[in-house]
């Protein structure tokens, strides 16, 4: 390679995805392969939902990723010991062969998602080529450090997404010519949603992914703490080692567009009639008479001309728009590109929650939740501020990304998101 041109010896290595032994769930040992899967760690909500899934089957996933004990210590040591006991008694068991894993998701309103699971090297930052588009918080970085170090595994993938070509086809045309066939395994979650596996095991396959791959960029969809924790555990391993690749699953949304979600603020200690208050004279207040569909209808459209929000949380909904230029000038920060001045998550942050509201970023003042309904709900019923956020386009997110702009944490929600327990990557195999 260093005899080469001098261009070739600089060019990046691009993306690799490895192909690995998958640890997965023996279906003759569980009750079924859907009680024993969970949603990522992150959107548990705890503990209600953490309490059904343990009680959908004594081998439910979130025992691994969400253990519960009286200590970080003994929580991380307790999922070690788990997940050792399971493999010995063989609930879960390795695939004979290294693999790249085809992944299907598929709902009752005909949408499909296809990817591939594999181990994907962990690139430093300045190769941008694992593209992140949210800041991480490092107690959680260092929380899931621990536990991947405690259980020697990637639990659960995250989700990166390229965008493939016209040029560039033969790993989305290989995508679906497996879909084609019986797969590993299938079945169907609570949330209704259809999964099934194949494995990809034939040298020439993998040779064409590995081949196309190189020559594409991915950006963070789901799980910027997982990937913060890949890149701290594989510093702390000399290269080589099993830690210089992470789990994850990657789609090409040129392909299967991911549908993008905004994620909704509660605001614990600010009821909705001192939040309103704060807001004359410096945005456009008007309440609105529609159920929650329609004021959801009335957010896309003021959202399309500027920033705007939803407030709820006292019997109605409240759609605040048209933010006085001046404020904006005075609040939100100028060293950044336009397009993330004028984000809804910057406004909110930058100008309301610091500036009008003085409400700290913080688990005691501000709950992050994705369900709309489940928002509004909770703050009738706490006497909060709920803020309902309208979407950002994929686009926006991925040319911040490529310019190194991260947005405010919590800005988007990307979707769907890969079931966990499906298959696990051990790093001992």
């Amino acid at each position: 390679m260093n005899t080469a041109g001098h261009s070739e010896a600089k060019a990046p290595r691009g993306l690799e995805l490895t192909p690995f032994r998958g640890l997965r769930y023996d279906p003759d040992r569980v009750g079924s392969l859907a009680a024993v899967t969970s949603p990522p760690y992150d959107v548990v909500v705890r503990p209600d939902g953490l309490h059904h899934l343990q009680s959908a089957d004594p081998y439910n996933i979130v025992r691994l990723i969400l253990p519960e004990a009286d200590t970080p210590e003994a929580r991380n040591a307790q999922a070690a010991d788990t997940l050792r006991r399971w493999r010995a008694e063989g609930v879960l068991t390795a695939d004979p062969a290294p693999g790249l894993y085809v992944y299907e998701q598929r709902d009752g309103d005909g949408m499909v998602q296809r990817g591939l699971i594999g181990a994907l090297r962990v690139s430093d930052p300045g190769e941008r080529l694992v593209l992140p588009h949210e800041d991480v918080m490092p107690h959680i970085v260092a929380d899931r450090a621990d536990l991947m170090r405690a259980t020697s595994a990637n639990l659960e993938p995250l989700l990166l997404t390229y965008r493939g070509d016209d040029s560039a086809t033969a790993t989305a045309d290989l995508i679906d010519r497996t879909a084609g066939r019986p797969p590993l395994l299938a079945t169907t979650t609570e949330d209704g949603f259809h999964h099934r596996l194949w494995s990809l095991t034939d040298p020439a396959d993998l040779a064409a992914v590995r081949r196309e791959l190189a020559g594409h960029q991915a950006l963070i969809a789901d799980g910027h703490h997982r990937w913060a924790t890949y890149r701290r555990l594989r510093a702390e391993h000399p290269s080589p080692s099993p830690w210089d690749h992470g789990l994850v699953l990657l789609v090409d949304t040129a392909r299967y567009p991911l549908r993008v979600r905004a994620i909704h603020r509660l605001l614990h200690g600010l009821p909705p009639a001192d939040a309103l208050a704060a807001l004359d004279g410096l945005f456009r207040v008007r309440r609105l008479d529609a159920p929650l569909s329609g004021a959801m209808d009335a957010l896309a459209a003021a959202a399309s001309d500027g920033n705007a929000f939803l407030l709820a949380g006292d019997g109605a909904f409240h759609l605040v728009d048209r933010p006085d230029p001046d404020l904006l000038a005075r609040t939100v920060p100028a060293d950044r590109p336009p397009a993330w001045r004028t984000l809804d998550a910057t406004v909110l942050h930058a100008t309301l929650l610091d500036h009008v509201w003085r409400v700290p970023d913080s688990p005691a003042h501000i709950a992050y939740i994705h369900n709309t309904a489940a928002t509004v709900e909770k703050a009738r019923r706490d006497g909060g501020t709920a803020v309902l956020m309208h979407p950002v386009h994929e686009d926006v997110v991925r040319d911040l990304a490529r310019q190194g702009v991260t947005m405010p944490r919590k800005s988007t929600s990307f979707g769907p998101k890969p079931a966990s327990g499906l298959v696990l990557r051990a790093l001992d195999l």
